[in-house]
């Protein structure tokens, strides 16, 4: 791993262990919620191990998960991109400081505003049919459905959906059960729920 990714993934950990221990004053809309280290490592390892190219990713937050896939990207000797959403101004200039520090902003394309509206107008361009091999998905829990519904026919075939939050915090529980069911009632896919960090919903797109 490049020294400048590193440091920047470090710097992240750190501040999300204070915000999630209450250790500093953080107001609700700045937390970083983002996901664990292990939950980084895993994707991260997924991405090489498929070769990925062409990532979607829902809920950037201040970047510490994009960092993790540009990380793959790179080593991956790719010429694709991350497409990340995210509507919260100051964490996306927080996500660029980020971007820039760790050296990979010019893999990564930002788009602000509502994820739904941006997914639609994604579906909506013929480019984009088929076009993600690994999409990750941790936005608001209760669109969560809409969002992979919308998402499906962007992902190519063989390609790998990601949901974050399967198993904590349990207040999402009921959406995530519901989301769960949602995929396994589709005989176009293959799923399995990981333990790893807060739960990973993990599917494969067959056809």
């Amino acid at each position: 791993m490049e020294n400048s990714i590193f440091k920047v993934l470090e710097e992240l950990e750190s501040q999300s262990n204070l915000e999630k221990n209450r250790r500093v004053d953080v107001a609700p809309n700045d937390r970083m919620l983002a996901i664990t280290k292990e939950t980084g490592e895993l994707l991260n390892l997924m991405m090489r191990l498929y070769n990925a190219q062409n990532v979607l990713e829902i809920g950037m937050s201040t970047g510490y998960s994009t960092i993790w896939f540009a990380e793959a990207l790179k080593e991956n000797k790719k010429t694709g991109k991350i497409i990340t959403i995210e509507q919260n101004p100051n964490k996306i200039r927080r996500a660029k400081e980020n971007f820039e520090k760790a050296k990979v902003n010019e893999i990564i394309e930002i788009k602000e505003g509502l994820a739904m509206e941006i997914l639609t107008e994604l579906s909506l361009d013929t480019n984009y049919k088929e076009f993600f091999d690994f999409v990750f998905i941790d936005a608001d829990k209760e669109k969560v459905i809409e969002y992979f519904d919308k998402i499906l026919p962007m992902v190519s075939k063989g390609g790998l959906v990601v949901t974050d939050n399967m198993i904590y915090p349990e207040k999402y529980k009921e959406d995530m059960k519901k989301l769960s069911n949602h995929i396994r009632d589709n005989p176009n896919l293959k799923s399995i729920t990981s333990p790893i960090g807060n739960g990973e919903e993990i599917t494969l797109k067959i056809k």
